[in-house]
């Protein structure tokens, strides 16, 4: 496997790291970063109900923004609408999430967290959310616009070539 090409591949940059060292760090880093967030504890009021990684974007999207429609949490997930609408049926059967009709038009499903798992829900992002805090809050507004920016394109560019 070679990571040589582009600029910054052959020298050091300012900051000392080349491209292929960079390259190197985040792939020996990335599977730790990856097991680690897995193996963040659900939190004891949530564990019975089964939940798994994949629910806590949606619910994080349920917290952080309040409730939602099964497509618009579709295209925030960026999955189809009917995978969604069967997490959300799952998730609406334990009890973690509300649905409820839209008032403005009564054939929408609004998706809201269950009030009595919010705390939970909050717990469970919790953890990685003090971590990123940690990491990100010593840096300039710009940098970590570069950081955000920079595992969006690795995200996008794994998924183009997958």
């Amino acid at each position: 496997m070679s990571t040589e090409h582009g600029p910054g591949a052959d020298g050091p940059d300012e900051d000392g790291l080349t491209a292929d060292e960079g390259v190197r760090t985040m792939l020996l880093l990335m599977p730790r970063l990856v097991g680690r967030a897995k193996r963040t504890p659900v939190p004891e009021a949530l564990r019975s109900l089964d939940l798994a990684p994949r629910h806590l974007s949606l619910l994080a999207f349920l917290l952080f923004e309040g409730p939602l429609t099964v497509n618009a949490l579709a295209a925030r997930l960026e999955l189809a609408p009917t995978t969604v609408s069967l997490m959300v049926g799952e998730l609406s059967q334990k009890g973690v999430v509300d649905r409820g009709e839209d008032p403005a038009d009564r054939r929408r499903t609004i998706v809201s967290l269950a009030e009595a798992n919010r705390q939970a829900v909050d717990d469970w992002l919790a953890v990685g959310a003090r971590a990123w805090r940690t990491a990100l809050e010593p840096l300039s507004p710009a940098e970590r616009r570069t950081v955000v920016e920079t595992l969006l394109t690795y995200e996008r560019e794994v998924a183009r070539e997958g």
